[in-house]
């Protein structure tokens, strides 16, 4: 399988690093935006003023708004839209697709209502495309500065995986690959739950061992949560778990830790949004994964600390309450060569 045209869906930071990247490798990029000046400033300028200004992007990625011009005869299509309007922005591509495209997507997020991953819409939407995901700690600031930088693309489908690390391998920018999609897609939408905790535990004044305490807790949760619901729970030991839990648990430069620490600073949650001007996925996870866990009996207590804040009201202390807990008082609940050990 190969391409010699490719699109990116989606004109936010991510979008824009995806678009250039394979740009770089001599493919003609179609890049959609949902603003039609802002296409036009892109073209002109070659730079996305809004999210990654100084940016200077390759000639061959082209901007549009029209979207049946941007997936036109495209076999690889990256779709980077937040979880909210994902499913309508495939709707919307959906009958201008190549009859053999693969779509991508890049979005760490969960769909209100259906609990539905990214992947999954892409299947219900387009039955009969390939799909992949792409996770990792992937910050685009640093990726558009051509920091050395891992992915990792997942997909039942080797034909998929090759064609994604052939489209963006660089010297800066390392792809993986993993077949467990749905362990990979699911943490790196998790570990947005646990950036927001990181960013109120920093401005309540905790350090680094509280941080580290943290990111191996919350990894213990990601695992948990994903075994029950099916995926490997040793893919939470690779780049799109402890790898994205990691950075985004340790960073301003990640927009669920800011909205954290705006949080743990007593700013009030919409204010902290609009503050952000991007979206942050944590927010709406971290309901979706509290009503899940209570519905499946899964025991995360960080991720309901954090529910009861947003949700609830509940004190910002009581975050480190939740760190505390521990009714299994087991270090490490999984081995490479066994099931849960106890639960």
């Amino acid at each position: 399988m190969s391409t010699s045209k490719i699109s990116v869906i989606g004109g936010g930071s991510f979008g824009t690093v995806i678009a250039n990247i394979t740009a770089e490798n001599g493919y003609e990029v179609s890049f959609w935006m949902r603003s039609e000046s802002k296409a036009e400033q892109l073209n002109r300028t070659r730079e996305n003023s809004q999210y990654l200004p100084n940016y200077q992007l390759n000639e061959r990625v082209v901007a549009t708004s029209d979207m049946a011009a941007a997936v036109k005869d495209s076999s690889l299509i990256f779709v980077a839209v937040p979880s909210s309007s994902f499913r309508q922005v495939v709707r919307d591509m959906v009958p201008h697709l190549a009859q053999s495209t693969v779509l991508v997507s890049t979005t760490k997020g969960i769909e209100s209502g259906s609990f539905d991953l990214m992947t999954q819409i892409l299947h219900q939407e387009a039955p009969n495309a390939k799909v992949g995901v792409l996770s990792g700690p992937n910050l685009a600031v640093e990726i558009a500065k051509k920091n050395l930088t891992g992915t990792v693309i997942a997909s039942p489908d080797e034909q998929v995986r090759e064609l994604v690390k052939s489209a963006l391998k660089s010297q800066y920018f390392r792809v993986y690959a993993n077949n467990d999609m749905f362990g990979v897609e699911l943490g790196g939408s998790l570990k947005n739950i646990y950036a927001i905790i990181a960013g109120i535990a920093t401005a309540l004044g905790m350090g680094h061992n509280t941080n580290s305490m943290l990111v191996t807790r919350a990894l213990t949760e990601m695992a948990r949560f994903g075994k029950e619901l099916g995926a490997d729970p040793m893919t939470f030991l690779g780049l799109a778990g402890v790898g994205d839990l990691i950075v985004t648990c340790s960073t301003p430069l990640s927009r669920n830790y800011r909205i954290g620490l705006a949080l743990g600073k007593g700013v009030p949650l919409e204010e902290a949004i609009a503050e952000l001007g991007q979206v942050a996925e944590g927010v709406n996870t971290v309901k979706l994964v509290q009503e899940k866990a209570e519905e499946l009996g899964v025991y995360m207590p960080l991720a309901s600390g954090l529910y009861k804040i947003i949700y609830e009201n509940d004190s910002l202390e009581n975050i480190i309450s939740s760190l505390m807990l521990s009714e299994l008082a087991l270090d490490v609940e999984f081995a490479a060569n066994e099931d849960k050990i106890l639960d």
